[in-house]
């Protein structure tokens, strides 16, 4: 006869296991808590320096991380705000160009000499044999873009001093250099302080700077009858709005700051670089086309890439991004002839060469 069933099963352990088992469970369930705390104090602590920053810039640490993007009237800045006050500056810039050529007592030509002579790459176009009317309004167009670019919003306006400005705009390049979030919060808590209305003194000192012969015709007087003044305020306005108001975007991102570019005349079309305000009937059959005017700087954001990891090549020391492209209108446009249709297409388009700025 045989002996009894065994009364072990697959579901039963020894204690021996189960106190393993235990253990195990209980070394595991410890070190988990140990990490959510380390990850909760990483947390507070940086809930304690993006409060600390909100605080240097003046603006509440919660509005500014969740309202202020959408807020209306809030004092972030984001690609709608750039867009819209943008829009309103590119018009302004238009009207001016339009009422110069119509009540400034000077000939089309004399106006299209003094553009051509403040213009890089002018030497290269063959376009100005005659001064047409558009023509001549685009010119004054790219003239009062490349003032805003380099006179206004690559330097940091602060002041009414062309010195201290100067300065100014040195130790951010040195901040940002080796620390770009204390050069962000440096910069919007210097615009903070920055000057309601540039006097009337400085935005004519700019304007001889980066348009001398154009200056000399247009004269200065306190009616301002052809508006340059009141294009050079607005413009200074909008630089304050992209250099002055915090990010409205967390991360590297927001320690970035603004630069405008105006591409050359006679220089080539780049899509990710230019917009064309016209259309262009070379690019629509293929063929490399040219800058006949740019109408409205381009922006770039430019920031420094987070350190590499070891092992890995380093990087550029500033990155660039392309935020709102250059508003161009090329060569054909300005033209306003047709070319056979017969011609030979041009090579293929290369990368476009990296901003100089």
């Amino acid at each position: 006869m045989s002996g009894p069933p065994s009364v072990y099963s697959p579901d039963h352990v020894s204690g021996e296991q189960y106190r393993y088992a235990l253990t195990n469970f209980a070394l595991a369930h410890q070190k988990v808590e140990e990490q959510r705390g380390q990850l909760e104090e990483q947390e507070r602590q940086i809930a304690l320096l993006h409060a600390r920053i909100a605080s240097l810039e003046g603006v509440p640490s919660k509005s500014h991380a969740l309202e202020g993007p959408r807020a209306a009237g809030g004092s972030s800045v984001d690609d709608f705000s750039i867009k819209n006050t943008a829009s309103q500056l590119e018009r302004a810039i238009n009207r001016w160009a339009s009422d110069v050529l119509r009540l400034a007592p000077l000939p089309a030509a004399a106006l299209q000499e003094a553009a051509l002579a403040d213009l890089a790459g002018a030497g290269e176009s063959t376009l100005h044999a005659e001064p047409r009317p558009m023509l001549v309004q685009s010119l004054l167009r790219h003239a009062m873009a490349e003032v805003i670019s380099e006179g206004i919003i690559n330097c940091l306006i602060v002041t009414s001093s062309a010195e201290a400005n100067t300065q100014l705009t040195r130790i951010h390049e040195h901040l940002f250099a080796r620390d770009p979030t204390v050069a962000a919060v440096w910069r919007r808590q210097t615009f903070s302080a920055a000057v309601e209305k540039v006097a009337p003194t400085t935005t004519r000192a700019i304007l001889e700077e980066h348009m001398p012969s154009l200056a000399a015709l247009l004269a200065d007087s306190a009616e301002d009858p052809l508006g340059t003044r009141g294009v050079l305020e607005e413009a200074y306005r909008f630089s304050r709005m992209l250099h002055g108001a915090p990010a409205a975007t967390a991360g590297a991102g927001a320690d970035a700051f603004y630069r405008a570019f105006v591409p050359e005349l006679a220089s080539t079309l780049y899509p990710r670089q230019v917009e064309l305000a016209k259309r262009c009937r070379r690019s629509e059959r293929g063929e490399l086309d040219r800058v006949g005017a740019t109408v409205f700087p381009g922006l770039v954001k430019v920031s420094r890439p987070p350190p590499a990891a070891p092992g890995v090549p380093v990087q550029a020391d500033t990155a660039q991004m392309v935020v709102r492209r250059a508003q161009v209108i090329c060569e054909c446009a300005l033209e306003a002839t047709s070319y056979p249709m017969s011609a030979p297409q041009s090579p293929p388009m290369s990368a476009p060469p990296p901003l100089n700025l």
